[in-house]
C-alpha cells in the first residue's frame, strides 16, 4: 500500500459545501476520500489534455513540413464551407 501522508489543505466554501454533502448523503466515507477521487480525476484529464496537446503540436509539425515540401492547396473558404455544411447535415441525419 502507498504510503499515507498528511496534508492540510483550504478550499473555498462552496467547494468545502460540495465535499461535505458528498460525505453527509454517503457517497464517500469521508472527505479524504473526496479529495482522492477528485485528484484522480484531475491526473487523468490532465494526461488527456497532455496527449490531445502532443497531438495537436504532431499536426502542427506535419502541416508545417507540408508547407516545407510544397504539398499545399489554394485557401478556398466556399468550399470549406460547404465541407462543413455536408458534415454537419449528415449528423443531423444520423442522430
Amino acid at each position: 500500500m502507498a504510503e499515507i501522508e498528511r496534508l492540510t489543505i483550504t478550499l473555498p466554501s462552496e467547494m468545502v459545501a460540495v465535499v461535505k454533502g458528498a460525505v453527509d448523503t454517503g457517497d464517500y466515507a469521508s472527505a479524504s476520500e473526496v479529495v482522492r477521487a477528485a485528484l484522480r480525476d484531475w491526473k487523468l484529464k490532465r494526461a488527456l489534455q497532455f496527449e490531445e496537446l502532443a497531438a495537436l503540436k504532431a499536426d502542427i509539425e506535419t502541416g508545417l513540413a507540408d508547407v516545407v515540401a510544397g504539398r499545399l492547396k489554394d485557401f478556398d473558404t466556399a468550399r470549406i464551407v460547404e465541407r462543413g455544411r455536408k458534415v454537419l447535415a449528415a449528423r443531423s441525419t444520423s442522430a
